[in-house]
């Protein structure tokens, strides 16, 4: 294992565990409620409902973990400069984090409202990543 990538894997350590908190919150949250069933997602439910707050945070992470995931590895595999893949990966670790926090601690249906904005720095970030890759198979 490359260790000059060291501040990437840390990184990509933090966006796994929220993704597993988040995982788990969704499901407990969900599963407290009367008349759950395993795999159906909630019902009639909005922003101002957490269980659907909880749900969304989490699918909402899994949608986005394709592209960084096989992002952050072309980075790896092709040698991009290890301190921006770890810069980007952690400006995306922290992005998420914040969206997490706040789309739990707001139920608004506001657009954009202030959990958009760290997506949008997520999205930032995934955008770039490729872009490293990129970048770094040029310069060979």
């Amino acid at each position: 294992m490359d260790m000059q990538y060291t501040l990437a894997y840390w990184a990509l350590a933090i966006i796994l565990l929220t993704v597993l908190v988040q995982q788990i919150i969704a499901s407990t949250v969900k599963a407290r409620q009367p008349g759950a069933v395993p795999g159906v997602e909630p019902q009639n439910a909005g922003h101002a409902d957490f269980v659907f707050r909880a749900y969304r945070t989490h699918l909402n992470s899994l949608e986005n973990l394709p592209v960084l995931l096989g992002s952050a590895l072309l980075c790896v595999l092709v040698g991009a400069s290890p301190l921006w893949t770890g810069i980007w990966l952690w400006v995306f670790a922290v992005a998420r984090l914040l969206h997490m926090w706040l789309y739990y601690a707001i139920g608004t249906e506001k657009n954009p409202s202030p959990r958009s904005y760290f997506f949008l720095v997520g999205v930032v970030a995934t955008i770039a990543l490729p872009v490293l890759a990129v970048i770094a198979l040029l310069s060979r």
